[in-house]
């Protein structure tokens, strides 16, 4: 697999995967490694002794590098474990120092750059972490903040190439609670007051503090709040994940083991610290095991220059591990390769959204890289099950939940269901280490955190007889697009606005390259005309994220309701697959030739094609044209990940 993986454009038969150089490859091993007691598996109970250990272990190996240009001729910056961790000690001291008696609560703004690590284990050291994504709008970081309680917010200063900085003025005059602002990336003498104070620099603060190891007044504790990190949900109310130390801790090093990371990898990442996979399933979890993170520019994988020279970065820092949605997969697939050496790369690491198996097997065929597919969420430190990197890819699958983690599949009443090859479909449920303690908001919990622990991910999936893992769709409303959360109720709300407009539903269609993207259905009011652009402008000035702007709007007599009036979204849903495979369809010549038809089935969508035979029967090889029909729809649907039946008219195909 190696000396394939050199190879330009060729496609090559390989088995990703089997050399993989450490870690879990069976079943046998989690089991193995449950047998022991849990502190052999996870001995530290706080995430900064953890980065202690690893830093007293790999002191100049290097923990971070940030690849500050796009060009490659422009030398990155660099630091070893033992300097990212004096950094994180400057960081805790600063932010103690700032809030005296109360406790640090530490909200930050940044994209995926070393002060961001900083930021976040110091603030967690010190106090309360609260990472916030910085695409959202003024008024809803506001309330992110207010909830948390945030008396200390480190923002990206004035920037060129991402402004961050000008919603900072707003948020003082919102927030109360807010009592120090800290800018990143600006010089000692540039000018970033803002009315109130001038905001203290990020280098200058950190550079006044001592590096020494810290003394700290209590002894580590696995159940101590670290961090709070906002999610999706389906109350349009803010939702923060409480996150302890040992929550994130069992995350990242369950990570680690699965993937077989050691102090010799080299993960590039470019998912944001505010994102549960680049903090911990790639992030501390790479750092743990004594290896290294390479972070690709300031704007990450929306850099297009830096995609654009993707590979040649890959060779440079002798990356072993990639880290990419689904999305960004699609992406590189057209990147070309200019005779980089990627014998390194080991293994795609991917989740965030569904992973159609032609993508995967595309990446892998096209580039002789193990792609590796993973089960995550907010609520429990990032990460449930993975599929390993030193085991073969089972297409569908998520892999085998964590050590000590245990997935169960529940029907609608909550009943445990037996777990098999021919057991039915139900919604997953975890327990374990890696599961947070619940919301902030304790009414957030109700039907999230059920029997004693239980962790209700809404998820739909079942477990084979081998203990893996398949999700095979979702319960929940949560709309999710490139791994980033959407409420659907931010978009409904905004609709709903609308003096026109009686009742609006929004959920997500299925889409190649962002896995899911969001639309929405209205129903007017009596007499009422307006059409789909001018709601799609109403609503666009109303709701705070770009990436939850509905992709289509559509006017419909009246939504389907239950018989109790309320929203039925599974037959909206249903209309959303059944929109973008007609689509797809069209584009490719093939609306008139093929009926397609979207059915409930246990508790998942199945798309239905079939071919209509009074078209194949104008050709001059019917039988041919139906199998070559067929084929062509099959490919073209297999970068969803839907389930699809193709057939004639006379019979059910597969």
């Amino acid at each position: 697999m190696r000396a394939a993986a050199q190879a330009v454009g060729t496609a090559v038969d390989v088995d990703p995967g089997v050399d993989a150089d450490a870690g879990i490859r069976s079943l046998e091993d989690i089991r193995r490694i449950e047998a022991a007691p849990y502190a052999q598996f996870m001995p530290h109970a706080d995430v900064l002794d953890a980065l202690e250990d690893a830093a007293l272990r790999h002191a100049g190996r290097p923990a971070i590098t940030f690849i500050r240009s796009a060009d490659p001729s422009v030398p990155p910056a660099r630091w070893t474990h033992a300097q990212m961790v004096a950094q994180v000690r400057r960081a805790a001291r600063a932010f103690t120092a700032l809030c005296g008696d109360a406790q640090p609560r530490v909200a930050f703004l940044l994209p995926a750059i070393p002060e961001a690590y900083f930021t976040l284990w110091g603030a967690e050291a010190a106090g309360v972490a609260c990472p916030i994504n910085y695409l959202l709008g003024e008024a809803h970081i506001a309330e992110l903040i207010d909830a948390a309680q945030v008396n200390v917010l480190v923002a990206l200063g004035p920037h060129p190439e991402l402004d961050i900085w000008s919603r900072v003025p707003g948020l003082r005059g919102r927030c109360k609670s807010l009592a120090h602002v800290i800018a990143v990336g600006c010089e000692q003498d540039t000018q970033i007051g803002q009315g109130k104070e001038d905001a203290l620099h990020f280098d200058a603060l950190l550079a006044a503090q001592s590096d020494a190891p810290l003394q700290r007044p209590r002894a580590p504790d696995a159940h101590r709040i670290a961090a709070l990190f906002h999610t999706g949900g389906t109350t349009g109310r803010p939702k923060l994940a409480q996150h302890t130390h040992g929550n994130q801790l069992h995350a990242a090093w369950g990570a680690a083991c699965m993937y077989g990371t050691t102090e010799n990898d080299v993960v590039l990442n470019g998912f944001p610290l505010f994102h549960v996979a680049g903090s911990f399933v790639y992030g501390l979890s790479t750092l743990l095991a004594g290896g290294e993170v390479v972070l690709p520019t300031l704007l990450g994988l929306r850099n297009t220059a830096f995609m654009q020279a993707y590979w040649r970065f890959v060779a440079l820092h002798r990356v072993t591990l990639l880290a990419a949605v689904p999305t960004v997969m699609s992406t590189l697939l057209g990147v070309p390769l200019k005779g980089e050496d990627l014998s390194r790369v080991r293994c795609l690491l991917t989740g965030g959204s569904p992973l159609p198996s032609d993508l995967a097997d595309a990446f892998e065929q096209r580039l002789g890289i193990a792609v590796r597919n993973i089960l995550g969420m907010t609520e429990c430190g990032g990460v449930i099950a993975i599929e390993p990197a030193g085991a073969p890819r089972v297409a569908g699958s998520v892999g085998w939940p964590l050590p000590f983690t245990r997935v169960r599949v529940a029907d609608e009443g909550g009943v445990a269901l037996a777990a098999g090859d021919e057991s039915p479909e139900g919604i997953l449920q975890i327990q374990g280490p890696n599961v947070g303690p619940g919301y902030t908001d304790a009414d957030n919990n109700t039907g999230v955190l059920v029997d004693g622990g239980w962790l209700v991910t809404g998820d739909v999936g079942r477990i084979d007889a081998q203990g893996r893992v398949f999700v095979t769709g979702r319960s929940k409303d949560l709309i999710i697009r490139s791994s980033h959360n959407i409420d659907p109720v931010v978009i409904e709300d905004a609709l709903m606005a609308h003096p026109d407009v009686l009742l609006a539903a929004a959920v997500g269609a299925p889409d190649e390259y962002a896995g899911e993207v969001p639309v929405a259905y209205v129903s007017l009011r009596p007499g009422r005309t307006v059409g789909s652009d001018e709601l799609a402008a109403f609503a666009q000035a109303r709701i705070p994220e770009r990436p939850a702007y509905p992709k289509a709007i559509f006017v419909l007599d009246a939504l389907p309701v239950t018989a109790i009036g309320k929203l039925y979204k599974p037959t909206l849903r249903a209309m959303a697959i059944r929109w973008v495979v007609q689509d797809r369809l069209a584009q490719n010549g093939l609306a008139d030739r093929v009926q397609v038809d979207v059915r409930a089935e246990g508790k998942g969508l199945v798309v239905h094609c079939t071919l209509a035979e009074e078209e194949i029967a104008c050709h001059h090889s019917a039988a041919l044209d139906d199998i070559d029909t067929a084929a062509q729809v099959r490919k073209l649907l297999g970068v969803f990940a839907l389930t699809c039946r193709v057939g004639t008219a006379q019979g059910a195909g597969a």
